[in-house]
């Protein structure tokens, strides 16, 4: 069974940074593309940031490209998400996500695992 463990969230002001962490419990970590979601309330969850395997190459949302930024450590088997220059619309519950067998994966049913989610609020 994978289990994600997402960290980090917490209360920040706009224009602060929060870096999110992501745990992973899967023996096939390096074999998988992991990815960032996020929901706003009363909002559908939306793609924010992927990863390939390797941690090569990462790609995201056009709402937070120049901000935030995609890692992952394979040794330790976690990613990670640090949040710069946060804004108030960045304010949602953050998702760690898995996927298993896809490239470049960016929709919700691409993924196969999910965390709990963590917490971001960002005052104004």
């Amino acid at each position: 069974q994978v289990q994600l463990v997402e960290s980090g969230g917490g209360l920040v002001q706009a224009g602060g940074s929060l870096r999110l962490s992501c745990a992973a419990s899967v023996r096939t970590f390096s074999s998988s593309a992991m990815g960032w979601f996020r929901q706003a309330p009363r909002k559908e969850r939306e793609f924010v940031a992927g990863i390939s395997r390797s941690g090569g190459s990462a790609y995201y949302v056009d709402s937070v490209k120049g901000r935030f930024t995609m890692s992952r450590d394979n040794a330790k088997n976690t990613v990670y998400l640090q949040m710069n220059s946060l804004k108030s619309e960045d304010t949602a519950v953050y998702y760690c996500a898995a996927d298993m067998t896809g490239t470049r994966p960016t929709a919700v049913y691409e993924y196969d695992y999910w965390g709990q989610g963590t917490q971001v609020t960002v005052s104004s």
